[in-house]
């Protein structure tokens, strides 16, 4: 590492790959603010796909260019850059930082082949970064680590290399470890010692950057101290990784292993997954062509993250389910593709971001676009023919254009009207399904209503477009609340759909305070009379009834029994009388949710021979029951929904004390691995409907919940008093 020179891609060019060896699929991962983004332009610089100005030749950035971006100061989507370093092709994904966008992340750890974590040595690792190491360590996909914010004034090399041997190594400490050490500038005006170059622990040579150009020369007695003195750990690291049991005796026994031998069994050992190296990088000053310690990451990439073929061989069934061989990453192997992320372009329409598996995707052909199990979310399972339009590579905000995309590569494809975000493409004679990866629950509700007649127009189209292109969002028309709900993952992810709806589709919608289905109940039994008697000439409207309502146990529905004698209410208006009263059910007695859980028993009534009628009937039936509800004490009810929350052992107190604060009742605490718990509980839906929100709070972060339809419980009367006045208002 660090040995050799490379010749940087040329701006303009799109990379091009002509066999998978010749690529590299990278996704950034890191916390929002760790600088994955002024890493993606440094990297896009020096490897000369960008100015010094850090931009494409239109003048827009290389990531970060949509127009939410830009207001609101942060990633909000998957963004690829592809760049050409070496002869090799690196895709590097640009993934969100923040939470609310875990989405993108997932998609951009499905299309990826290794991981490079970003921490930044001012702010730390943050709990949802350790969980993303986590599962990238429980699938095995090769990971390494780069420090950014080396300038800021609290900046600490030595203590968060350490930091990320602690978190990252926890399992295995020897296997996280720095392959260069820091060198250090003159102390600047503020007295903060800039990081000014990078001293090569197994190349024992110095990288200066300080003429803000990268110069490669020996290492002065001193330094040549500091590099010995780590050294040696390194090298005991690697070497514990080698497939070459004799290494480690032979360098025990005083051997000077060479550096090729060391280069060759850390690049293995890196793409593998077993070894997880710390570097550093700095963006480049001003007027200079060269960030700090991008050489040396492009290097990594290059040299130890692996290529496609080293990728596990992909399951894939035909659409309806019926099980095929795995397929290799072969381009001349049958075509099978995935949707990573969907997008609409204003002059283009649909762009579907896609990552080919195997076989080889080429302009105008007619793929077969699968499309399943996503029904949960809103995604009708689908199986259709489309023609694909052009193949690209995107660069910003440009699209360059592609002759083909070989197994292994990434790309845009355009024109396919159907194809949404974790759908497979295949041959249309030989159509195959890949499983979708697994997405986040939205658990965050957000009712909307349209802003006015031109938007309602035009809703149903935007919100359908929306949750095609995103996946972690859910939309829902509650049937007994009859609102229009779009469930995401935080509020940040619902200003952006609101944002992507206005700017985007054209519609505005205004939020509306969200509802839960809310049910009533008698609490004892009662009697009602309903008379509709009117005359106003000709066939007049004669019709009474008289029932009794008493309460039935909790999911027992409503029950209708007959018991008129003597023919008081003729048998044809018995069902009149039946659907007069479920219709009032349905709508409600006292607050205006749907009644529940009695029997309605008809026990006499009167009619008229001519002037009855159904309808008559029917009235009578709903002011019968209405009366009877006036006599009567009703009650609220409120779903309970079963919660379970997953948290580090740290937040268990803490989240117990907050639902116990929100009427809920912990049925049950286990283990879930290593340092984590699942705390499992009963609670009130009304008191969770920001629980996506504040668990974010409660555990900084790191807390994942559930969420399940348990039943519905009576209300605490002061809270149904609440609700019901509520009604009265009409709020």
């Amino acid at each position: 590492m660090g040995a050799t020179s490379h010749q940087a891609g040329a701006a303009g060019r799109a990379p091009a790959a002509d066999r998978p060896s010749s690529l590299r699929n990278v996704v950034l991962v890191g916390h929002s603010g760790a600088g994955k983004t002024t890493l993606v332009e440094a990297l896009a610089l020096t490897a000369g796909a960008v100015n010094r100005a850090g931009r494409v030749e239109d003048g827009t950035a290389v990531s970060d260019y949509d127009e939410i971006e830009h207001r609101q100061q942060r990633s909000v989507q998957l963004s690829l850059v592809p760049v050409e370093w070496a002869g090799i092709k690196i895709n590097i994904l640009d993934t969100p930082g923040y939470a609310d966008f875990v989405g993108e992340l997932r998609a951009g750890l499905r299309a990826a082949d290794a991981a490079l974590f970003v921490v930044s040595s001012s702010d730390g690792i943050d709990g949802a970064t350790r969980m993303v190491w986590d599962e990238c360590a429980a699938v095995g996909m090769p990971r390494a680590i780069v420090v950014t914010h080396l300038e800021a004034a609290r900046a600490d090399y030595a203590q968060m290399t350490a930091v990320c041997g602690e978190i990252f190594g926890a399992d295995d400490p020897d296997a996280v470890i720095p392959l260069y050490l820091p060198l250090y500038g003159p102390p600047g005006p503020d007295g903060h010692t800039p990081v000014a170059g990078l001293l090569g622990l197994l190349s024992r040579r110095v990288y200066d950057y300080t003429s803000g150009e990268r110069v490669e020369r020996d290492p002065e007695p001193a330094e040549l101290d500091l590099i010995s003195d780590a050294r040696s750990r390194l090298i005991e690291g690697i070497i514990a990784e080698s497939e070459d049991e004799s290494l480690m005796d032979r360098y025990l026994g005083g051997e000077d292993i060479d550096f090729k031998t060391l280069v060759d069994d850390l690049e293995r050992a890196v793409a593998r997954g077993t070894f997880h190296p710390v570097l550093m990088a700095a963006p480049a000053t001003e007027g200079t062509g060269q960030g700090l310690g991008t050489v040396e990451l492009l290097e990594l990439i290059t040299g130890a993250f692996p290529t496609p073929l080293e990728r596990a061989a992909v399951s894939v069934t035909t659409p309806d389910g019926a099980e095929r061989p795995d397929v290799t990453c072969d381009p001349d192997g049958p075509l099978v593709a995935e949707v990573v992320k969907t997008s609409s372009d204003p002059y283009v329409g649909r762009v579907s971001l896609v990552r080919v598996f195997s076989g080889t995707l080429r302009p105008e052909e007619t793929v077969h676009v699968s499309g399943h199990g996503l029904a949960d979310r809103g995604h009708e399972d689908h199986d259709v023919d489309e023609r694909i339009g052009t193949l690209t590579s995107p660069f910003g905000k440009q699209q360059r254009a592609l002759t083909r995309v070989i197994a292994g590569d990434l790309a845009c494809v355009a024109k396919l009207t159907r194809a949404e975000t974790g759908d497979t493409l295949s041959a249309k004679d030989r159509p195959l399904l890949m499983e979708p990866w697994p997405m986040p629950d939205p658990l965050l509700p957000l009712a909307i209503a349209a802003h006015s007649k031109a938007d309602e127009d035009k809703l149903s189209q935007g919100l359908a477009r929306l949750v095609a292109e995103d996946p972690t969002m859910r939309l829902e028309q509650n049937p007994d609340t009859h609102q229009l709900v779009l469930w995401c993952l935080g509020e940040a992810h619902q200003d952006v759909a609101l944002e992507r709806l206005r700017s985007r589709y054209g519609v505005q919608v205004d939020p509306v305070p969200h509802k839960v289905s809310l049910r009533e109940t008698f609490g004892a039994k009662a009697s009602g009379r309903g008379r509709h008697v009117k005359q106003s000439g000709g066939h007049g409207q004669f019709a009474i009834c008289e029932i009794e309502v008493e309460p039935l146990p909790p999911g027992s529905g409503i029950e209708f029994v007959d018991k008129v004698v003597g023919g008081a209410v003729p048998r044809q208006f018995i069902p009149s009388v039946e659907k007069g009263v479920r219709t009032q059910a349905a709508r409600g007695v006292a607050a205006g949710h749907p009644l529940v859980d009695v029997r309605i028993t008809l026990l006499d009534g009167k009619a008229h021979s001519v002037d009855s009628s159904d309808a008559a009937f029917q009235t009578a039936g709903a002011l019968a029951l209405r009366e009877a509800a006036a006599e009567a004490r009703i009650h609220l009810l409120e779903p309970v929904a079963e919660l379970s929350v997953l948290v580090p052992d740290e937040y268990v107190g803490p989240v117990m004390s907050d639902l116990a604060g929100r009427r809920g009742r912990v049925v049950g605490t286990e283990q879930a691995g290593a340092g984590r718990t699942e705390v499992r509980a009963e609670i009130p839906e009304i008191e969770i409907g920001r629980y996506a929100v504040e668990l974010r709070s409660v555990s900084h972060g790191t807390g994942r919940f559930t969420r399940a339809y348990a039943r519905h419980e009576p209300m605490p009367p002061q809270i149904a008093d609440k609700v019901r006045e509520q009604a009265e208002k009409g709020i």
